[in-house]
């Protein structure tokens, strides 16, 4: 295949004496054995998208490298010495298990040490939320952690944080990427300081426990903790240095791991993919709980920063909740513990997403307080409570799995999510409930919400083509009426218009521009597009709801809205 004049052009910088030489013979190689490979090494540069820049390890201007890690890193150092000048400046880094996760993190803490910048770099592998927490602890501008969250194998990322703990968000994010893009691979300072470089561990270990118990923790009796069997996996990630911990010191002793998927391995060996979204990822876990009988089933990604949960339904079968379920479980818990303690005076707010579930609102509505809710990414909860210094955020979370309790960490938090859920466990099991049938009781008060997503995956140059084309035909050939319901507004988030399609009246979303469409129909069903920010997807949300007057008629309703959706994805031919 003839190769584009631009990719060769890109192609040639890397084959001069900036770029090591492992790095060019790996370019030639791909120049004569694997032209398409190398196109897509090339065509692009990779991008901050709604979790930072991602993708798949090896030489290139669209591959995760030590050439594109350092490149961002030196931008992001003279990014911070513009925005803190005369300080001194200071970063934290982690890494998770991923291949090469430890020395590419090595390679960040040196660029930033060459740069005059002091690092707090972990001895090893540990969790996303602890990133986040470690920022805060060391009083540091930024913070840098090495994931790829639950993507397959190859990949690897860079998540950028900023002195609040949380993920960088606008201006900084565009600034910071100009500042990249602008910047020449010759001018990235590789030769560490090593002074300036300290190895942190156990110190930041033991506050971030110290935190979680304090934020999670809620007088549970101490026979209804020994009481409930939680069987938890880390799916070879890194929540294994702080779980077990966490919930021996909280006072769970009934715990079991894994033994399989209980070693950080990057390669992933007992899953298709470790995410905990997926089924699969969380079967082992389930079979072990169905051994010993387990009351629930804790699973976490890569980086700890998502949790996928198991609980026994009315038959005594395992059952996945989805990201939705746990996130009204959790929120609704601590809001009637916020109660319970008379701290609920109306200034407080809990967080969500467009994407996610609109009994969010319901809850937060009851309770008399405010939902919040930001574009997808846990940046814009973090953003949130910055933006809102006179207002307490409580919690909050997103459809894909993550949950945020307190405010001590600004991100997505599986860690001390994991205790809040033992907690809410163990108080059910206590008074003859269970988790499962604390979420049919809140459908019977607040209306049972279903929610369900689809992605479609488009991998490469091609892919990507097909996926901008499937967002311009949603706007340029708006749906309607969808399973015979009209389709009463559509938010364009890209134009930042709400339109009434019944009135023709519109809106201005009050929200950063963002690829997303939502279009919501006279029964009050949602339905979302939007493509994925860091994976070559494209994802589709529906949510639909009924009222379920009876938790003994749930299989019924449950039945008619997953009917629903289903009529939903023929009529928009996403089958």
């Amino acid at each position: 295949m003839e190769i584009e004049k631009s990719i060769l052009d890109k192609v040639n910088v890397w084959l001069t004496p900036t770029f090591d030489t492992d790095t060019q013979t790996a370019i030639k190689e791909m120049m004569t054995s694997s032209p398409k490979e190398l196109e897509d090494s090339f065509y692009r540069n990779l991008e901050f998208g709604t979790g930072g820049m991602r993708g798949v390890m090896g030489p290139g201007t669209n591959r995760i490298n030590k050439y594109t890690l350092g490149k961002a890193t030196q931008g992001l150092s003279d990014y911070l010495k513009t925005q803190f000048p005369g300080e001194d400046i200071s970063v934290a880094i982690a890494y998770d298990c991923r291949n090469n996760s430890d020395t590419l993190a090595k390679v960040v803490a040196d660029v930033f040490s060459a740069n005059g910048i002091k690092v707090y770099l972990f001895s090893e592998l540990r969790p996303t939320p602890e990133l986040s927490f470690a920022v805060k602890y060391y009083k540091c501008q930024a913070g840098i952690v090495l994931t790829a969250s639950h993507n397959p194998p190859e990949y690897n990322g860079y998540k950028v944080y900023w002195q609040d703990g949380g993920q960088l968000v606008p201006p900084h994010d565009k600034e910071v990427i100009n500042v990249i893009e602008a910047l020449e691979y010759s001018a990235i300072k590789f030769d560490a300081n090593e002074s300036l470089i300290q190895i942190i561990d156990e110190e930041v270990d033991a506050a971030f426990i110290k935190s979680s118990l304090v934020n999670a923790s809620f007088n549970t009796p101490a026979e209804a903790k020994q009481a409930l069997k939680i069987v938890y996996t880390p799916l070879h990630g890194t929540s294994v240095k702080l779980i077990p911990d966490l919930l021996e010191d909280a006072g769970y002793s009934n715990v079991h791991i894994v033994p399989e998927q209980a070693v950080p391995n990057g390669n992933f060996p007992t899953v298709k993919s470790p995410n905990p979204e997926e089924p699969e990822a969380l079967s082992m876990a389930v079979a072990l709980a169905d051994q010993i009988d387990a009351d629930i089933v804790v699973g976490t990604d890569p980086d700890a920063d998502r949790l996928g949960v198991a609980v026994r339904n009315g038959n005594g079968i395992m059952t996945l909740l989805n990201g939705n379920q746990t996130m009204i479980i959790m929120t609704n818990f601590l809001l009637e513990e916020w109660k319970k303690q008379g701290k609920l005076n109306g200034k407080q707010f809990i967080g969500s997403t467009i994407v996610s579930t609109p009994m969010m609102q319901e809850l937060a509505s009851a309770y008399g307080i405010e939902c919040k809710v930001g574009l997808t990414g846990f940046k814009w909860i973090a953003k949130m409570i910055v933006d809102f210094p006179e207002q307490e955020f409580i919690g909050g979370g997103e459809e894909s799995f993550g949950y945020m309790v307190g405010d001590a960490v600004r991100d997505k938090d599986a860690v001390t999510s994991t205790l809040l859920l033992s907690e809410i466990a163990a108080q059910a099991k206590a008074k003859a409930s269970s988790l499962y049938q604390e979420l049919l009781k809140l459908y019977v008060k607040y209306g049972f919400y279903k929610e369900y997503l689809i992605s479609i995956t488009k991998k490469g140059q091609e892919g990507a083509a097909e996926i901008k084309q499937m967002m311009v035909g949603l706007r340029d050939n708006p749906l309607k009426e969808i399973n015979g319901q009209r389709v009463v507004m559509v938010e364009d988030y890209q134009s930042s218009i709400a339109k009434n399609l019944l009135t023709n009246e519109e809106e201005v979303l009050d929200m950063p521009k963002s690829d997303v469409l939502i279009y919501y129909l006279e029964d009050g069903t949602k339905i979302c597009a939007r493509p994925s920010g860091t994976e070559p997807k494209i994802k589709f949300y529906f949510s639909v709801n009924d009222t379920l007057d009876d938790v003994a008629n749930f299989k019924e309703v449950e039945a008619a809205l997953d009917q629903k959706i289903k009529n939903i994805i023929a009529e928009m031919a996403l089958n």
